[in-house]
């Protein structure tokens, strides 16, 4: 292979190697060059054009927190997500209900899809449809953290899905999604962090905590913390270097609110690399 010193203008035939420089290039999956730097990567990385990496962008809403509760940013007031329901891991079940919690039928014949990891920590989806008030799944989930309906329908009741005894995921009336600011990084993968922003409606105001359980450990730790308020407007922080989050690890972002009924959201966004890269 031919080979051309910037530094000498020359190309390289015979003569010694010195100041020969090597140039690393990213490549998609094809073996095509790509652009590495920049919102140009991260395209790339967004279309599945490079082997080993992936993006992931959660986004959780807590509809009306009551004042002085503290609770996970998700689809369910005034509740911190309930991560030991899958200390054994298992299948899940669905019952669709009103807003007071009355079961219905309104939503009978409609797909739910659910995204989770299996007893493993490796990727894996369940697909319910719904009969009368109610479905069961086939698949055993250690950790779930995404359910949507199929198609373009807009849910009429809540759709609640539980392992066991206890409500892991719901989706509230006219959502079609999951609105939960949780994540567990899986098997074989690295997370790393790149920003997160949160909001408060109205006039609300409340501390959010981000919170961290590295596999392995038993209980969850302080990653980040942020002060906000309806009035102040959005917080939003793009970390200069990414917070590394190993395989196997838990993410919980949490709200303290000061104000009754808030609404209060977050979002984040992560990027997944294959551990052999």
């Amino acid at each position: 292979m031919a080979q051309f010193s910037a530094h000498r203008q020359d190309w390289f035939g015979s003569i010694t190697n010195s100041n020969i420089f090597e140039v690393i290039m990213m490549a998609d999956k094809d073996g095509n060059i790509i652009n590495s730097a920049g919102i140009s990567s991260n395209i790339n990385i967004a279309a599945g054009l490079v082997d080993g990496w992936a993006s992931i962008h959660k986004f959780g809403a807590v509809p009306a927190m009551s004042q002085g509760q503290t609770g996970t940013i998700w689809d369910v007031n005034d509740t911190l997500y309930p991560w030991s329901a899958f200390d054994t891991p298992g299948v899940l079940t669905i019952s669709t209900t009103t807003s007071n919690g009355t079961l219905s039928s309104l939503d009978d014949g409609i797909t739910v899809h659910v995204l989770g990891l299996d007893e493993n920590f490796e990727e894996v989806e369940d697909t319910f449809t719904i009969s009368g008030n109610s479905a069961t799944g086939t698949v055993s989930f250690k950790r779930v953290y995404r359910a949507y309906i199929d198609g373009n329908i807009a849910n009429q009741t809540q759709i609640r899905v539980s392992r066991g005894a206890t409500e892991v995921l719901r989706i509230n009336i006219g959502k079609s999604q999951t609105l939960m600011a949780i994540y567990t990084v899986p098997a074989g993968k690295t997370a790393y962090l790149m920003q997160g922003s949160t909001t408060c409606g109205g006039s609300a105001d409340a501390t959010i905590d981000m919170f961290v359980r590295y596999f392995g450990q038993t209980s969850f730790r302080i990653g980040h913390t942020a002060e906000v308020s309806g009035p102040g407007g959005q917080y939003l922080y793009q970390f200069g270097v990414p917070i590394r989050i190993p395989e196997k690890s838990d993410l919980d972002i949490r709200a303290e609110v000061r104000s009754n009924n808030a609404r209060v959201t977050a979002v984040f966004d992560i990027l997944l690399v294959d551990n052999e890269i």
